[in-house]
């Protein structure tokens, strides 16, 4: 989250009259799109603008939330949009700073649940179709071959699609409210492998590889799974994932600090 596009109160009353909105508040983290925390008497809202080339991904990520509905996951509702600007529902919770086991159990329940419902959500493009691996590879190779030569194995990847995924379950993309978690941000989603989804999550929550958190992830998620994880799968996904991650820090910061911790997490 964070803030590209300014918007005054004024300007949000006019947008979206109905609200009686007395507060607009910019978020301060977040690199790619425009989000405000908007608030009225009663309740508080999220409200983005996307500053990108969006295609489809916004009508996607409405008829998913809409699809997981019956699942009573907490994500967010789609409220309206006017001239651009997305209102959400604002989930309850804060972002955990350390994670224990209560947060992997957690997660590893909300994965479950999604995916079960994901699998039939498949009016989507490939997750890995929003990426030219090859272009971001050409740059790591011309400006930081060391990191090339680690991540040059990535010209292989592929995922089966398997159904919806997130592909970006990041701590700043949850909230944890007591011991429920609220996932956002699906925007960026689509057609995936599960063991992949759930090996990216876990490069945040457990970046440490701890095998303890690992066996309760996969004894907590294969409960409620006729697939199940294998510990094997897991870990290949999670230093592919790993990888792909270090690739699009490296091409978007253009330095290799924030890969580096990201590659630390094989």
């Amino acid at each position: 989250m964070g803030v590209k596009t300014e918007l005054t109160l004024e300007e949000l009353c006019q947008l979206f009259p109905k609200y009686d909105f007395k507060q607009i508040i910019p978020t301060t983290n977040g690199i790619m799109d425009t989000t405000y925390i908007v608030k009225n008497s009663s309740d508080a809202y999220i409200l983005k603008k996307y500053e990108r080339k969006m295609g489809k991904k916004v009508q996607t990520e409405q008829a998913l939330l809409e699809h997981l509905l019956p699942c009573k996951l907490n994500t967010p509702q789609f409220l309206e949009q006017n001239k651009g600007w997305y209102l959400y529902t604002k989930l309850q919770g804060s972002m955990p700073k350390t994670t224990k086991l209560f947060h992997i159990h957690s997660l590893a329940r909300f994965l479950a649940v999604f995916h079960n419902k994901s699998r039939n959500f498949k009016d989507t493009s490939p997750f890995l179709q929003q990426y030219d691996i090859n272009a971001m590879l050409a740059f790591v190779k011309k400006n930081h071959f060391y990191f090339y030569k680690k991540l040059s194995s990535l010209q292989k990847f592929r995922l089966k699609q398997e159904g919806f995924i997130h592909g970006d379950i990041f701590k700043d993309n949850t909230l944890f409210h007591k011991n429920n978690i609220a996932v956002f941000d699906f925007i960026d989603g689509g057609l995936g492998e599960f063991a992949f989804d759930a090996a990216v999550a876990l490069l945040s929550f457990n970046p440490k590889n701890r095998q303890l958190f690992t066996r309760v992830f996969l004894a907590t998620y294969n409960q409620k799974k006729k697939r199940k994880i294998t510990p094997a799968a897991l870990q290949k996904q999670r230093n592919i994932a790993a990888a792909f991650y270090a690739l699009l820090r490296i091409n978007h910061d253009k330095k290799t600090k924030r890969a580096k911790e990201m590659y630390n997490t094989f």
